[in-house]
This record gives C-alpha cells, sequence and structure tokens, in this order.
C-alpha cells in the first residue's frame, strides 16, 4: 500500500472525521472506502465505447442510421465534401 499526501480544507475534514468517528472507523479507512466507492460508480474499468454503447437505444426521436446518412447527404449539393 502507498502512502499519499493531499491537502483538504478545514470543513472537509472536520465532516470525514465526524464520518469515521461514527463509523468507529480511522480516518484513512474512511478515505480508503470513499476513493474505492468514486472509481466504482465512475465505471473507468470500461473503455469508452462501452460506456457509450446503447446509450440512444431509448431515443425515439432518431431514425436509423442509415435514413440518417442518405438525410445528410441529400443536404449538401453533388460532389461537395462534407
Amino acid at each position: 500500500m502507498t502512502r499519499i499526501l493531499a491537502d483538504l480544507p478545514d470543513e472537509d475534514l472536520e465532516k470525514l472525521d465526524a464520518l469515521a468517528a461514527s463509523n468507529r472507523t480511522s480516518r484513512a479507512a474512511t478515505i480508503r472506502a470513499a476513493v474505492k466507492l468514486y472509481l466504482s460508480q465512475r465505471g473507468d474499468d470500461r473503455s469508452w465505447i462501452d460506456r457509450g454503447y446503447g446509450l440512444w437505444a431509448d431515443r425515439d426521436d432518431l431514425s436509423d442510421s442509415v435514413s440518417y446518412q442518405r438525410a445528410i447527404r441529400d443536404d449538401r449539393a453533388p460532389g461537395e465534401d462534407v
């Protein structure tokens, strides 16, 4: 385990100490638990592709991708670069 040094505002440190006392844990154990929870909620263990997969699946305002591409292509003049 690696030791780190972190600067916290006094009011955050007071809240951290109160939380540690109410859970009957040390300040360090409370910080470790908070970091673990933060990292698990962020989902950083998945790639950006996995995190975005299915994000728009429930959107009713979007047509299928081929229709979208055709509409975009029809909106430009023939031979005009995108």
